[in-house]
């Protein structure tokens, strides 16, 4: 699964951070971002709740396989 973040669109609501922590932070200014090396994929079960939690639809998973 691929993880990308469109950051034109994420307004900071943090979702993505409080649902998968493991995968998602926020950074100084508030908006979602990815931790290192959890772009091309996590075995994190939370991942797709984390993209249904965004208000704004920022989160896209693509499967890779």
């Amino acid at each position: 699964m691929h993880i990308d973040i469109d950051t034109d669109v994420c307004i900071g609501a943090g979702q993505c951070a409080l649902t998968a922590p493991g995968v998602f932070a926020q950074d100084d200014d508030g908006f979602g971002t990815l931790l290192p090396g959890r772009e091309d994929g996590t075995d994190d079960p939370m991942t797709r709740e984390a993209a249904r939690a965004c208000p704004v639809g920022a989160i896209r998973l693509t499967d890779t396989a």
